[in-house]
């Protein structure tokens, strides 16, 4: 893990020390907590940010007032709420291994609230608009592989790390089920309707002309190795385009579409956010408003009292 991670090279900074404790703390997330690469990098990011507002100014010498001021800078350059506060996360999480590796006596981002931003609910598809783009063309291999990662995506409300680091052995055939490992490294067991696994079936047998020996992803490019989420986001736009639908479709619009489906079907708001993996109901409970709209739209089209008088 700690190979792949420092890959990515630590942004310079002015303060050579504070460089060297984000590189040690990178690899306390890696190594210790076990993060993903995905999520290391992002660390990095946000607190490369907090290295380079904070200039020559030593991280122990930071206070509460050179936060707020850091917050509003990039609040200026147009960072909104959601990432604001998910940078302060991130670099109060900083401050809690310095405080216990490094002997730093404060925390000058605990009390600190980042700007509201407009709420905004996630992109679904319609049930119809969803099936167009399961309906793949038969055949050519690469068609026959995004059929099964739509499929899966749609059928499992999968995120894209998630599927992009799935083997074969991680499908159960017999228990229709899928193996997934989610964020914090939890893993979690989620159905897989018939359509998916007949997709990833299909998929599987043009799989064994591609991968390369010692290979165990279970989604490869043309050249064996493993899909990267970049190349998926990539076909996603292209057969978007190909099908007809709105261009800005992206993976995780079916995951948004798998989890306000299921709900406007079932109800059950406690077994999608199993499904899903989300710790917090909280996070979940946005879909009840993608159902309310689309009852809401329902309502408008079918009931007489509902339409407006031309």
């Amino acid at each position: 893990m700690k190979g792949e991670w420092t890959r990515a090279k630590i942004p310079a900074v002015k303060n050579a020390g504070a460089a060297k404790l984000l590189e040690n703390y990178l690899g306390h997330l890696a190594n210790e907590r076990r993060l993903s690469r995905h999520t290391v990098l992002n660390y990095q990011r946000d607190i490369a940010a907090l290295l380079e507002l904070a200039a020559d100014t030593p991280l122990a010498k930071l206070q509460l007032h050179n936060i707020r001021r850091f917050v509003a800078q990039l609040h200026a350059r147009g960072l909104d709420g959601r990432s604001l506060a998910r940078m302060l996360s991130a670099w109060r999480g900083f401050y809690r291994y310095l405080a216990r590796d490094h002997g730093y006596t404060s925390n000058p981002c605990i009390g600190l609230r980042a700007p509201k931003s407009k709420k905004t609910l996630p992109q679904a598809l319609s049930p119809d608009e969803a099936g167009r783009l399961m309906d793949l063309p038969d055949g050519a291999a690469l068609a026959t592989r995004d059929k099964a990662i739509f499929e899966l995506f749609y059928s499992s409300g999968l995120r894209l790390s998630e599927l992009t680091s799935l083997a074969p052995t991680d499908i159960n055939f017999s228990d229709a089920t899928v193996r997934v490992t989610g964020k914090g490294a939890k893993t979690r067991v989620v159905p897989v309707g018939s359509h998916a696994l007949n997709a990833v079936q299909d998929w599987l047998r043009q799989r064994a002309l591609l991968i390369k020996a010692g290979g165990d992803a279970l989604f490869v490019n043309r050249n064996g190795t493993r899909l990267t989420p970049r190349a998926i986001q990539y076909r996603f736009k292209q057969w978007a385009l190909k099908l007809g639908l709105d261009s800005d479709v992206h993976p995780h619009m079916l995951r948004h579409s798998f989890a306000s489906h299921v709900l406007q079907s079932s109800g059950d708001l406690r077994a999608v956010q199993e499904m899903l993996g989300h710790a917090s109901i909280s996070t979940t409970q946005v879909y009840t408003h993608l159902d309310f709209q689309y009852l809401a739209k329902v309502y408008d089209a079918a009931h007489p009292r509902a339409r407006k008088k031309s």
